[in-house]
């Protein structure tokens, strides 16, 4: 299932690991580990961060791609599951199952 991680590092975990003679060996370590199909660096919220779209099958994967962010960058993590216009077609029947009985 494909999945949009935010990473938001904490601003003075981010100042020392940008300091970091090794941060660019670091980041690129944690990037290749996450196996994304793609990353964007940005803003969130006024602070560092990334964003990725990643294909977890198992949710015993999430640990290992969510550690070491929270280790390394004290970062606050998201993950939230994505639909493509047909997964949201597929699920039309239960959403209007829903809207019957509590809408």
């Amino acid at each position: 299932m494909k999945y949009l991680l935010s990473v938001r590092m904490s601003v003075e975990k981010g100042n020392a690991a940008i300091k970091d003679p090794q941060f660019g060996h670091k980041i690129n370590e944690i990037i290749t580990g996450l196996k994304a199909d793609a990353v964007y660096f940005s803003t969130i919220r006024g602070q560092r961060g990334f964003f990725a779209i990643l294909d977890i099958n198992d949710p015993s994967e999430i640990p290992l791609l969510c550690e070491p962010l929270f280790l390394w960058l004290n970062a606050d993590v998201e993950l939230n599951p994505l639909m493509k216009p047909e997964d949201l077609a597929k699920a039309g029947p239960g959403i209007g199952a829903a809207v019957q009985k509590w809408g």
